[in-house]
């Protein structure tokens, strides 16, 4: 393992204080949801993150929390990406560290990847845009990218 590498790991119960600290954090949210409480962060974590199949992931680096990775299913031939990131973590191209990553992982999994953000979240369509994702229209007040991935 470099340095430099982010390791995408599951949830464990013990990331709850850190995970709060991320969701808690209104610049973090603002283009997500409200703040979240510490209650509704441990109704997260438990309910996308140690479930069975998880909607969320860990991202670690140096063995701390960074924020969390998004990857599920999204339709048959698709998964949904997406990541927040604590906001002393931002500016580092970690985002960009974590599609590429997750842009292999997909490949190895042979689906398609699927970015969903709002208008506003300018970084997020440029990370997308410059991974290779096409934009393919609006939807429900989001703006999804998707990324036909090599079989």
């Amino acid at each position: 393992m470099k340095k430099d590498d982010i390791i995408i790991r599951k949830f464990q119960l013990s990331d709850l204080n850190e995970l709060y600290n991320v969701l808690s954090d209104p610049e973090v949210m603002r283009y997500i949801e409200p703040p979240y409480s510490l209650a509704q962060t441990e109704k997260f974590l438990i309910t996308a993150g140690l479930c069975e199949t998880p909607l969320i992931f860990a991202a670690e680096k140096d063995r701390r929390l960074i924020g969390y990775v998004i990857f599920h299913e999204y339709d048959e031939d698709s998964y949904e990406l997406g990541w927040v990131l604590a906001k002393k973590f931002w500016g580092n191209g970690y985002a960009s560290m974590i599609t590429k990553n997750m842009i292999a992982k997909a490949a190895e999994m042979k689906k398609d990847l699927v970015i969903e953000c709002v208008p506003e979240q300018e970084k997020t369509k440029h990370i997308a845009l410059s991974n290779g994702f096409i934009y393919i229209g609006n939807v429900d007040h989001l703006d999804v990218f998707k990324l036909k991935v090599k079989r």
